[in-house]
């Protein structure tokens, strides 16, 4: 959280400039988040071994295909738990938002990666589908099994941490395809031994793989609107802009920008006409007090007492 000092420095040129000051610390707790990782990580690993061989001596896609993503994870798991700790890390004078970052940098990098996979799981099921091959379904069933346990157990330790941290939502996701997967995978070895009908593998692992895509590519596209600078989702820039020119004094604004430096870490900057010098110290703290209706803790304020439009470079809002 950052701490708002409402201060103002006047400059001879009609400037003033007001930061919302302190350290920008992502939100959710980063040694909680690490422990959770660690848990999950430790799971995943030890079910990695057992569901690889499980599905290379039933010759099951299924079960390779979740093996697939269980390696994903388990590299998956070990980079968000980098992160996790290494984030943790202070600013210094070269790197002012610290190693916040980063946890977009490994979000966007196992979004990617489970988009690749599944491609190929896809790929390869295609062709299986032309040309079945014999599957036991007896130990797919009980490999299966053991997978769903163990998912569950890693998913329910993720969970809570997943929803303010983007970092920590890529490895859910991952634990969550294999889960899906896992049960798709009961399914298919249930009909097998039911009917003999090889095909349901096949189409267990194509279903599986296009949710898992789906999850994916809204992680990849999540960070890239964070690395990109966008605008937040939930927070509207004409209501931000709205709110500032309610503000008694302000008579125009421009330069606006409203952007995430992490999860749950949103900051703003914006040029501020007040023609009034003596309601600067009104402004400033009432556009302080305005922002944090929008969740916005890190606010940078430029006021004006004249028009700067010729005086200032081309990036404006």
């Amino acid at each position: 959280m950052t701490h708002d000092h409402g201060h103002a420095h006047d400059h001879g040129h009609g400037h003033a400039h007001a930061h919302g000051h302190g350290h920008l610390h992502a939100h959710g707790g980063g040694a909680d988040q690490v422990r959770r990782l660690r848990i999950a990580l430790l799971i995943t690993a030890a079910l990695l071994v057992a569901e690889f061989a499980g599905g290379l001596i039933a010759n099951s896609l299924a079960l390779l295909a979740d093996a697939g993503h269980l390696l994903t994870d388990v590299a998956a798991l070990g980079l968000s738990l980098f992160v996790a700790w290494f984030s943790r890390k202070p600013e210094t004078p070269k790197r002012t938002y610290g190693y916040l970052r980063l946890e977009i940098l490994a979000a966007f990098a196992n979004g990617a990666t489970l988009v690749l996979v599944s491609a190929l799981i896809i790929w390869e099921a295609v062709a299986r589908f032309r040309h079945p091959e014999p599957v036991r379904g007896a130990l797919m069933l009980a490999v299966a099994a053991l997978g769903l346990v163990a998912n569950l157990a890693s998913a329910k330790v993720l969970h809570p941490a997943s929803g303010s941290s983007l970092n920590v939502r890529g490895a859910y996701l991952h634990i969550l395809g294999d889960l899906l997967g896992f049960v798709g995978t009961i399914i298919a070895a249930l009909i097998i031994q039911a009917t003999g009908w090889l095909q349901a593998d096949t189409i267990a692992s194509v279903l599986v793989s296009v949710l898992i895509l789906r999850g994916a590519w809204a992680l990849v596209r999540d960070s890239v609107d964070i690395l990109l600078e966008s605008t937040p989702a939930h927070i509207s820039l004409a209501a931000v802009r709205a709110r500032l020119l309610g503000i008694a004094g302000v008579e125009s604004v421009h330069d606006l920008h409203v952007w995430s430096v992490t999860s749950g870490v949103v900051a703003m900057s914006a040029h501020v006409l007040v023609r009034a010098h003596d309601r600067h110290q009104h402004v400033l703290e009432h556009c302080h007090e305005a922002m944090r209706e929008f969740g916005i803790d890190h606010v940078t304020i430029q006021l004006e007492r004249e028009e700067m439009h010729g005086k200032e470079g081309p990036v404006h809002a």
